[in-house]
């Protein structure tokens, strides 16, 4: 069992940064590919990044890949994503997972656990 919290978000003009963390519980963290997701008003679920168990591996939605970072501490059980020249559009609430072993990283059904959400809001 994965508990998953995630903290960070806020308001910010577009342009501005924002680092989001995700706090998880469980001395199997290291184990789990960890993914971050987000969902506007009125939208489905999308996919914004992910990182392998051992930081080996990343990877981006087009939408954020050159504004988007994501990292994992795994000794703090923590991941991060720290995003960069926000926008409007980036406008949602942001999700932290836990990956099921193998299977696509991009699709949310393919996630164990889930936090409750952080929003971040961009006014332009």
């Amino acid at each position: 069992q994965v508990q998953l919290v995630e903290s960070g978000g806020g308001l910010v003009q577009a342009g501005g940064s924002l680092r989001l963390s995700c706090a998880a519980s469980g001395r199997t963290f290291s184990s789990y590919p960890m993914g971050w997701f987000r969902q506007a008003p009125g939208k489905e679920r999308e996919f914004v990044a992910a990182i392998s168990w051992n930081s080996g591996s990343t990877y981006y939605a087009d939408s954020v890949k050159g504004r988007a970072t994501v990292s994992r501490d795994n000794a703090k059980t923590t991941v991060y994503l720290q995003m960069n020249s926000l926008k409007p559009e980036d406008t949602a609430v942001y999700y932290c997972a836990a990956k099921y072993y193998g299977g696509s990283y991009y699709s949310p059904g393919e996630y164990r656990y889930w936090g409750q959400g952080t929003q971040v809001t961009v006014s332009s």
